[in-house]
């Protein structure tokens, strides 16, 4: 693959997991009412659940790419999750439907692992930055474009449709892996499969400093982007009356990230990556008591909360990038193995958190918007006692 080529194969293998999530935000709805769940957070678990068998498969995903190469196991995690979206588009009750979801993301953890792991096998350092912010930039684009589809599926079909749209994503994938990826982790590179390689791998990851503060950072900031996603959309439907206008407003906040990727595309060779993500921790906390104080004095809009939002989720657009690549930054030589470790804990910790974010939904944002606050704080912390041993921030 050429460049620009490798880089949109990147996003698409990370973009399928932000489909197999906002795309199912329309039919939340629908979904209550088909299933007659009582509590219209019960469905907040269709997306965590997801989240939660996408994390914890990852552990596994690492190693396996380690041991036989990146494409074939791509390509079994790709077969997986498209079986499991047509599995999750004819099942007749919520707990199967909850069942099928955590599949499909056993499976979605494959293209998460390898995204990372291909890149991490061509580039390096400041220019692995610059490829990730070009990723992040394509990648964003789809939660933009996510809900919109979900709401076209709507008008023309039932919400399990929307699984269709993932069987669709899945095979195309696969199509394209088949036949354009070539191998990126030569034989020779290769780690043995024994328990004792693998454990190495994931001791080496977390025992290196800027891994494990990184990571934990990272985990902490998807907690309060991911309760955005999973509360979405009762914030827009509940408090604004947004009704079929929730797509657009969705989009337009959405659209930040993908402005603040390609703006730190610009901005990460010149400046380094380490200043950037803690100026990105400092904005995103200041915005976010800024919103609260503004909310207590003059009470919430939906102006406001669109301005608000879209600041925290370009700061998030920032610090994706830039926290994840500096958490892959010593440990290319364990590339997988450290790659499904981060994968692993940032997906499952920021599912929890996001679904206890959600599950804390008052009808107002106050929830929301404290929780930005509280995790953006844990997650400087971690970054500042990660960096201390530095003199100064050098650029990465």
């Amino acid at each position: 693959m050429h460049f620009y080529e490798f880089v949109a194969f990147i996003a698409a293998c990370m973009a399928l997991n932000a489909l197999a999530i906002d795309v199912m935000l329309p039919a939340m709805p629908e979904l209550n009412a088909d299933f007659f769940l009582s509590d219209p957070n019960q469905s907040q678990a269709v997306i965590a659940l997801y989240l939660v068998g996408m994390g914890a498969s990852q552990l596994f995903y690492g190693p396996l790419s380690d041991r036989f190469g990146r494409r074939p196991v791509l390509i079994g995690g790709l077969a997986l999750f498209s079986l499991a979206g047509l599995l999750s588009a004819m099942t007749q009750s919520f707990a199967m439907l909850l069942a099928a979801r955590f599949v499909q993301g056993l499976g979605a953890g494959a293209p998460r692992v390898i995204a990372v792991s291909l890149a991490r096998d061509t580039y390096s350092g400041a220019q692995m930055g610059r490829v990730m912010s070009l990723v992040m930039m394509v990648f964003m684009a789809v939660p933009i474009l996510a809900p919109s589809i979900g709401q076209l599926i709507l008008l023309v079909a039932p919400w399990r449709w929307a699984f269709g749209a993932l069987v669709v994503g899945g095979g195309l994938m696969l199509a394209w892996t088949l036949y354009r990826l070539e191998e990126t982790l030569p034989v020779h590179r290769r780690r043995p499969m024994s328990p004792a390689a693998v454990f190495e791998g994931f001791r080496i990851a977390v025992t290196t400093r800027t891994t494990l503060g990184y990571m934990l950072a990272m985990g902490l900031v998807l907690g309060a982007h991911m309760g955005f996603v999973i509360s979405a959309q009762r914030i827009f439907m509940d408090v604004f009356n947004a009704g079929q206008r929730f797509s657009l407003l969705f989009a337009l906040v959405a659209l930040a990230m993908s402005v603040a990727a390609f703006t730190n595309s610009r901005l990460v060779v010149r400046f380094g990556m380490r200043r950037l993500a803690i100026l990105g921790l400092g904005a995103l906390i200041v915005l976010n008591l800024a919103h609260l104080a503004l909310v207590w004095r003059h009470g919430e809009s939906l102006p406001l909360f669109l301005l608000m939002q879209a600041g925290s989720m370009f700061m998030f657009g920032f610090l994706g990038a830039n926290l994840n690549t500096l958490a892959m930054e010593k440990v290319g030589h364990v590339a997988g193995t450290a790659s499904s470790l981060i994968g692993f804990f940032t997906t499952v910790s920021g599912a929890v958190l996001g679904f206890v974010v959600g599950q804390c939904f008052d009808g107002s944002v106050v929830p929301l918007t404290s929780a930005y606050v509280v995790l953006g704080l844990g997650a400087l912390a971690i970054v500042m006692v990660t960096e201390r041993p530095a003199a100064a921030l050098p650029a990465a």
